[in-house]
């Protein structure tokens, strides 16, 4: 084998064994490189389009002395629940994680997946969310240092039957995505059946399930529109259930930073990213919802009085989680009428 042919397989197989993004200029070495990861694939659009952008802009905006290497799919090996730990122990300097992965260990900003708290609209929750975190979380996250913490749009029940009515949920099994939107299926007849997002697919494909809560968002991306047919939605404030959202750094790699490339990481983060965040969020749902639509599919708006019945249904979930906290030293009222209270004040529109 010739040098050429040499350096060129060598030169192929480095690109394959590579991270989904490397983006400082050749020849130019970094000051400090991170590695990043989180548990989707590189195809979703929260990988390609918010955090790839991510990415680029601190990276330029550090004059190519900050290089972010991105590991989706849970690339630094683990899975989903041990993310938050990844980063605390330094195994990864960055992560994209939810709280709700380890039930009942994040308990303040759980108040926001409570069913009927938090809005439909994802702009609203990720700047209620990130404001929220000044008054109540800043304790809870002290372990890392958050970049910015949010929430997506509201949950959508994707069956193979349609759920026109509480009735119609009965002895249903549906993939809830938290242990808060499980007890609330639960509260509704059905059975909330606790899954990660990548078993979905084939448990529906499987009839495993008879269907699952996602955001539009996910649904294309998990094929959910060609696995059933049925959709119901509950677009209105409250609305049935959110899931939370936590962009965390390791929190000695940031402090080891000199000032100025701190204040390239603090330039994007806060209430600028959630709400950003939030925004790119709620067109991508608009436009899973239109293309569902679309084909053809079955979508069902829940009217407000049966929204109600949904409500009442599930308020012995909120005055348990009441209890629950409240054994852990916490005001569970207080976080309830603060939280409401940050949706209200961005729910402008």
């Amino acid at each position: 084998m010739g040098p050429s042919r040499r350096r060129f397989l060598t030169l192929a197989s480095s690109l394959v064994a590579a991270p989904a993004i490397s983006r400082v200029a050749w020849g130019q070495a970094p000051q400090v490189t991170l590695k990043m990861t989180h548990f989707v694939p590189p195809i979703q659009n929260a990988h390609s389009k918010l955090f790839v952008p991510w990415v680029k802009k601190v990276e330029a905006e550090s004059g190519g002395r900050i290089k972010i290497d991105i590991y989706p799919a849970m690339g630094l090996g683990g899975t989903p629940a041990q993310l938050f730990d990844q980063v605390r122990d330094g195994v990864a300097d960055l992560v994209w994680t939810l709280p709700g992965n380890t039930p009942g260990r994040f308990p303040s900003i759980e108040v926001f997946e409570l069913p009927f708290v938090s809005t439909w609209r994802s702009t609203v929750n990720a700047q209620a969310i990130m404001s929220f975190y000044d008054q109540h979380l800043r304790d809870e996250f002290k372990d890392v240092h958050p970049i910015a913490v949010w929430g997506h749009d509201g949950g959508v029940i994707h069956t193979n039957k349609p759920v026109k009515t509480m009735a119609d949920l009965k002895g249903m099994k549906i993939r809830s995505p938290t242990r808060l939107a499980g007890e609330g299926l639960k509260a509704l007849g059905a059975n909330g059946i606790p899954m990660p997002i990548p078993q979905v697919s084939e448990a529906l494909a499987q009839r495993v399930i008879d269907g699952c809560v996602v955001p539009w968002e996910v649904a294309p991306a998990l094929k959910v529109e060609e696995l059933v047919k049925n959709h119901a939605e509950i677009p209105r404030t409250p609305t049935f259930y959110i899931t939370t959202f936590v962009f965390a750094m390791n929190k000695a790699k940031y402090a080891s930073l000199p000032a100025d490339l701190k204040a390239v990481i603090d330039a994007n983060s806060g209430q600028a990213f959630a709400k950003q965040a939030g925004q790119q969020w709620d067109q991508w749902s608009a436009d899973a919802k239109a293309a569902i639509v679309k084909k053809g599919n079955s979508v069902t708006t829940l009217p407000a009085e049966e929204t109600q019945r949904w409500q009442a249904a599930t308020a012995p979930v909120r005055e348990a989680w009441l209890k629950q906290v409240k054994e852990r030293g916490l005001n569970g009222e207080k976080l309830l009428a603060d939280a409401a209270a940050a949706i209200k004040k961005y729910d402008v529109a």
